[in-house]
């Protein structure tokens, strides 16, 4: 161990043991590991080791107490400002330990497990998360909300979020079914399965997800399955804001019904692909799309 970092980590070490003998934990919550993650008091200094954990501790209101972030933290813009610490398949320790986190926000299959258990061995608390649902995403927020002292805002956020995720439910409910293929990655082509939250939001716009019944949550698929579902709308996401040209690449099958139809579709990956509370917009832009190839088929 290089003696800068060396010198880091037991100066951590020693913060964390004083404060452990001097409090009492008292906010205590279940992470998505099924842990226990308790803190002496609300936490100050937070690190978000995603995208998408930087987007939930800022609508848990607690945006003021983020001292790292990693790449692709855009949302919400002041969240650019804040010190990165690599990537989230590729953390900077020695940046993150001298920020001097009092939590960190750890995203269960995208980080590193290896330097998020180097931070836990220093006596860092570290909040896994991974929303599976809708309701994931709600209790997110509050549970952030909770280890930041922020419940007010975080409540009004994950309720707003779970009223609006009802009230399109509702809206969508009875809408004729659309075939649908959702293109999570260009190369590997890759979709995603009913189990996904993406999956999910397909399902509650009355689209029916013609990869859902695959076995893995991101499924590799190519272009003869495709051809051979041969869905009514292709909606695109991706990395990134702007992935159009993943559509014009199925331009080539002009027998592919979605193409024949003109439904292929683009949505904003940050609003549909990130499991926060700007999921209810890209939920509506979807719901929206599918309308439009509904419609068509009225028409014709």
């Amino acid at each position: 161990m290089r003696g800068g970092l060396g010198t880091v980590l037991l100066s951590v070490v020693s913060l964390f043991a004083a404060e452990a003998v001097s409090d009492t934990h008292s906010r205590c919550v279940i992470d998505d590991r099924d842990r226990e993650v308790c803190l002496h008091a609300a936490a100050q200094r937070i690190a978000t080791l995603s995208p998408g954990a930087t987007e939930l501790t800022y609508a848990a209101g607690a945006g003021d107490q983020v001292v790292a972030v990693v790449s692709y933290s855009d949302y919400p813009p002041e969240a650019k400002q804040v010190a990165s610490v690599g990537s989230h398949t590729r953390i900077d320790l020695e940046a993150l330990v001298g920020l001097a986190p009092d939590l960190v926000i750890g995203w269960v299959t995208g980080n590193p497990a290896e330097q998020l258990e180097t931070l836990e061995a220093l006596g860092m608390p570290v909040f896994y998360i991974e929303p599976r649902d809708m309701e994931g995403v709600a209790s997110a927020i509050e549970r952030l909300a909770r280890l930041a002292g922020t419940e007010t805002a975080g409540q009004t956020v994950a309720d707003s979020f779970r009223n609006t995720m009802a009230a399109l439910e509702e809206r969508y409910r009875d809408r004729e079914p659309v075939t649908t293929f959702y293109q999570v990655w260009d190369e590997p082509l890759m979709s995603v399965n009913d189990q996904h939250l993406i999956g999910q939001v397909v399902k509650l716009c009355g689209g029916e997800n013609v990869f859902g019944e695959q076995a893995r949550l991101v499924p590799r698929i190519n272009d003869e399955a495709v051809l051979a579902a041969n869905p009514e709308a292709i909606v695109a996401g991706g990395m990134g804001e702007e992935n159009r040209h993943w559509l014009t690449h199925w331009e080539q099958y002009p027998n592919l019904k979605a193409v024949a139809e003109d439904n292929l579709f683009f949505v904003p990956p940050s609003l549909i692909q990130r499991p926060t509370p700007r999921l209810m917009e890209g939920t509506q832009i979807l719901c929206e799309k599918l309308d439009i190839a509904r419609q068509k088929r009225e028409r014709s």
